[in-house]
């Protein structure tokens, strides 16, 4: 299984001989570019996971992906094809499985109303499973090996990041939703969620868009 960081919360997966795009969205670079994608997973409807002015660029390159988008989201943007994605769904992509978990986005404020929110696990025999959550901490996955681990948001702290991880205890945590940070900051950020988390976790820096096996 490979991942690619493509900026902040999106994620290229390939995996059982699948290419799947996870939250194409503003703060991310040079997806819409991506070709021969076999589905796009897209967890809520903020713009910094959905983008929808590069959105047409990128289904016009890949016209045969397939499109699970929550179901909030979808009625939100249109994309033609689509089919909404929920927690508890299970759907097929080739031998891969993507199966919704969790309901709502984290708390940002008071003030601003809770949307849905969708993690994805992804998963085939023989690789290993990822787990993407979107913007949310609360969703119970279950046993997964790499964690799609969020850094920095309004809606959380360091202590939930580190709260977070630990709780999950992947074998590999892969930093995402950083796009907020400037470097020095994000190395703070980083450093916490590095120091802290369980032994058996090793955090996987893929900042420079550098592809990276995992086993």
């Amino acid at each position: 299984m490979r991942l690619t960081h493509l900026g902040h919360a999106c994620l290229l997966v390939e995996i059982a001989d699948q290419r799947i795009l996870v939250d194409p969205g503003t703060l991310a670079r040079g997806w819409e570019e991506l070709r021969d994608l076999d589905a796009v997973v897209v967890t809520h409807q903020h713009p910094d996971h959905l983008d929808p002015d590069r959105l047409p660029a990128l289904r016009e390159g890949n016209p045969d992906a397939a499109w699970y988008v929550e179901a909030e989201a979808r009625d939100l943007v249109e994309v033609p094809g689509s089919v909404p994605f929920v927690g508890g769904d299970e759907v097929r992509v080739g031998d891969v499985s993507l199966r919704g978990v969790g309901e709502q986005h984290a708390v940002i404020n008071e003030l601003i109303p809770r949307v849905r929110n969708t993690g994805v696990v992804i998963s085939a025999d023989g690789e290993p499973t990822v787990f993407h959550p979107g913007d949310a901490y609360d969703a119970e996955p279950g046993p997964v090996d790499v964690l799609a681990m969020p850094l920095n948001a309004p809606w959380c702290a360091s202590k939930e990041t580190v709260a977070f991880v630990r709780r999950i205890a992947p074998r590999y945590a892969v930093p995402v939703h950083d796009g907020l940070l400037a470097p020095a900051g994000r190395g703070i950020y980083l450093d916490h969620a590095t120091r802290f988390s369980p032994e058996r976790t090793e955090v996987v820096d893929l900042a420079s868009g550098d592809a990276r096996d995992f086993t």
